[in-house]
This record gives C-alpha cells, structure tokens and sequence, in this order.
C-alpha cells in the first residue's frame, strides 16, 4: 500500500509535487506559503546550474515539507529551535524514511549537527539565504550581495557548509557578477 510519503515523493513533476503539498497544506494545516516556493525553486535552480550530485527529488521534497511544522511568525526561540524536529516526527507519521526526517532536522543546526547530511547543507542554505531576501514584518529584505555577506560571514560563521563556495558563485552568477 502506497503511503502519503510515496505519493509525493514519486511524483517527479515539479508543478504536480507542489499542488500535492498544497492540497495537504489545506488537510493538514502544515506550513506552506510563498516563501517555501521560493527556497525549493532556489534550491533545485542550484542544482541543476551547479551540477551537484544529489537526488535533486528528495531535495526539492525536503524543501517543499521541512518547514511544515512552522509557526507562520513566532519570536519564541524554543518553536523556532523545534519546527524542524516537529515537523520531522510528523513527515515520519506520512511514511517518510529516517533519512529524510534526518535531512529535514538538518535544515538548521538546533539538532544534532554530527554527521550532517549532504543535502541538510542545500536546504540550510536556501533556508537562510531566502529568509535574508524576503521581507519580514520586522524588516525589509536584504539586497542579494548584502544577503551573501550575512550568510556567510554571520549566519554559517564558523559551520561547514560543503556547498557554500558553490552556491555563493551560483547566487553571482545568477545576479550576473562575481565576487
């Protein structure tokens, strides 16, 4: 029997996986808004563009349901360091395996950060990179350079990332510089 987990992770149209997550978003309540559009577009631009040998499906899966658990805004920092592990226990309800609950936790480091995923890097870069250009309620969003020179010199301070190098030349080749 086919569970919730493989019904979306096989489907390999990009726009049918979106409206499956949507329709689930209105059953289930989980998060869902533009801004997750947005990071799972960046995230499979990246890539594709760069080339990086990960299964761009389970990435652009992870990053449509990462955030299901999301309070849409929540100063609290105890929910912000949760939302990743909540929604992990509940994709693990779907069917979803431990490794892609484990690639979803890894979207920020509040969790175990020993032993990281490869594509846990992807989703930590989309996620902070597309929280820096939107705007907020509290903020405007940055401009791309000034968002580039946050993520990497403030929010990944001191963190491996092994795709950092890479994504910092995709985000400047998409704007059409080079730093």
């Amino acid at each position: 029997m086919e569970t919730l987990a493989d019904y979306i992770l096989n489907e390999t149209d990009y726009s049918k996986k979106m409206e499956k997550v949507y329709y689930l978003q209105k059953k289930e309540k989980i998060f869902f808004d533009n801004s997750v559009i947005l990071k799972t577009e960046l995230a499979r631009l990246f890539i594709e563009t760069m080339k990086l040998d990960v299964d761009e499906n389970l990435v652009v899966t992870a990053c449509l349901l990462y955030a299901c658990k999301k309070n849409i805004v929540s100063y609290d920092m105890e929910k912000i360091k949760r939302y990743a592990l909540e929604g992990a226990e509940y994709l693990e309800t779907l069917g979803f395996s431990q490794k892609f609950c484990k690639i979803c936790t890894g979207v920020n480091r509040y969790i175990n950060t020993e032993d990281r995923e490869k594509e846990s890097d992807i989703l930590e870069l989309v996620d902070n990179f597309g929280g820096l250009v939107l705007d907020r309620p509290e903020r405007k969003g940055y401009p791309i350079d000034e968002a580039m020179n946050l993520l990497e010199n403030r929010n990944l301070k001191g963190l491996k990332n092994r795709y950092l190098k890479e994504f910092k030349e995709f985000i400047y080749l998409k704007e059409g510089v080079y730093a």
